[in-house]
């Protein structure tokens, strides 16, 4: 027999457990669903500050940084839907569109 304490403290952890093992549905940048390996985007850049975070696939996580600066990712592109109207986000974008989830390339930076 278990007692109350005990079973609450192992539904709690249960509850956890299943929320960390499930994924988001979709990427926070390009909203395609996300694959076997997801990343988490700080919308603004720990170094400037930020808690928050977002899923992303690693090749889009990869391309945010190699366009942007931290700073300017602070500034003006701590929403994923200003982000994703920035001129080189809007073409990557268009690019990975018809990618499966866990496609992978290079990405070169920008600046």
């Amino acid at each position: 027999m278990v007692g109350r304490v005990k079973r609450k403290a192992g539904l709690a952890e249960a509850e956890a457990h299943a929320a960390r093992e499930v994924p988001p549905p979709s990427c926070a940048l390009c909203e395609r669903p996300l694959g076997a390996k997801v990343e988490w985007h700080h919308l603004v850049p720990r170094s400037e500050g930020g808690r928050t975070t977002a899923p992303v696939h690693p090749i889009c996580h990869r391309t945010i940084h190699a366009t942007l600066p931290n700073a300017e990712l602070a500034r003006a592109y701590a929403d994923p839907a200003v982000l994703r109207a920035h001129p080189a986000i809007a073409r990557f974008l268009r690019w990975i569109a018809d990618k499966p989830a866990d496609f992978s390339a290079p990405v070169r930076r920008a600046r």
